[in-house]
């Protein structure tokens, strides 16, 4: 081998070694190891419950109680809002979707029926639908049945589930009763209040006045306004002779049989109810028409404030030649 083929192959060494080191040097700097900032996939480890365990989950308030207070005009639209419709119908003979329809669901036997094929989980579970358990089922469903298909999360409002529930009992012919709030789920025994700084106790809230109190300072003219307010004008007359209309005329209710108006035909519902129209019966008409005669036809929801109930009742009582008197306190 000459000197001149010793000179290319150390040249040729000597670049491989340059290039080699450039590359590396090149590389270094354009490709620089980054730590992320936070990780890309984050994953849940549970951590260790305190002593003592987790705390009970609260009860449910009595479902009597907060159907006394339901809107099933409300409930209609927490389906929509909540999310329902996008899976369950509602109307009569509505067909299933990923849910069953729920037309007559109240007092149905629970997981079954529909020509729905329900999950192990539900269709375990015995009887029927009680408004206890639609309660239950509508806080969280996967807590009353584990195991459930159901995927929704539940409706933590106390009073829109209570509405919904509400809503549901109206889908049928025949509305299941509601049921009624016993005295002591009416009047629970209240926690002893913290006492005051520097003073006694706090005493117990006064309970609501009786319509008897509230007609002693009911205003007649109020009552009027309020029939055109709450909407009962576009149903009943209230002058003597006048018509019928979606409603009975109702110039002299007060004191009236109940459910007997000449030319009118009332709901069973009504007609069940014996006796004449008192005070305290149209309070308690008047506060939830469904209540007072579940499966009658009215569908007003009611007057929630007492002091416009007795309004409207002393603007009642004047609609006579002879008024009935008011009530001794």
């Amino acid at each position: 081998m000459d000197s001149m083929e010793v000179n290319k192959t150390v040249a040729a060494v000597l670049i491989a070694g340059i290039v080699f080191f450039l590359s590396g040097f090149i590389g270094v700097n354009l490709v620089n190891e980054r730590v992320p900032e936070e990780v890309a996939f984050k994953i849940d480890v549970p951590t260790a419950a305190p002593a003592g365990g987790a705390p009970a989950p609260a009860a449910l308030p009595p479902v009597a109680v907060l159907l006394a207070k339901a809107d099933p005009a409300r409930g209609e639209a927490g389906v929509k809002k909540e999310g329902c419709v996008a899976c369950h119908t509602f109307n009569e003979g509505g067909k299933n979707g990923i849910g069953p329809n729920l037309y007559g669901i109240v007092g149905e036997p629970i997981g079954q029926g529909k020509d729905f094929t329900f999950s192990a989980a539900l269709s375990g579970k015995k009887g029927n639908w009680t408004y206890n358990d639609l309660n239950e089922w509508l806080a969280k469903p996967s807590a009353f049945a584990p195991g459930t298909k159901m995927t929704f999360v539940g409706v933590k409002d106390n009073q829109l589930r209570a509405d919904i529930i509400d809503y549901l009992h109206t889908l049928s012919h025949n509305p299941e009763p509601l049921p009624t709030p016993t005295a002591a789920e009416l009047n629970p025994p209240a926690a002893a209040p913290a006492p005051a700084a520097g003073g006694p106790q706090g005493a117990a809230a006064a309970p609501p006045p009786s319509v008897e109190t509230l007609l002693a300072s009911a205003d007649p003219a109020a009552g009027e306004a309020a029939t055109k307010k709450q909407g009962c004008v576009a149903c009943h007359t209230f002058n003597q002779g006048g018509r019928n209309g979606i409603g009975p005329n109702l110039y002299g209710i007060v004191g009236a049989p109940i459910a007997e108006v000449e030319g009118f035909t009332f709901s069973n519902a009504l007609k069940e109810h014996h006796g004449k129209w008192t005070y305290a019966d149209l309070d308690k008409w008047l506060t939830k028409p469904a209540a007072f005669a579940p499966g009658t036809r009215m569908t007003f929801v009611g007057v929630a404030d007492p002091k416009q109930r007795a309004d409207i009742i002393d603007y009642l009582r004047t609609l006579s030649p002879n008024p009935q008197p008011l009530p001794a306190k």
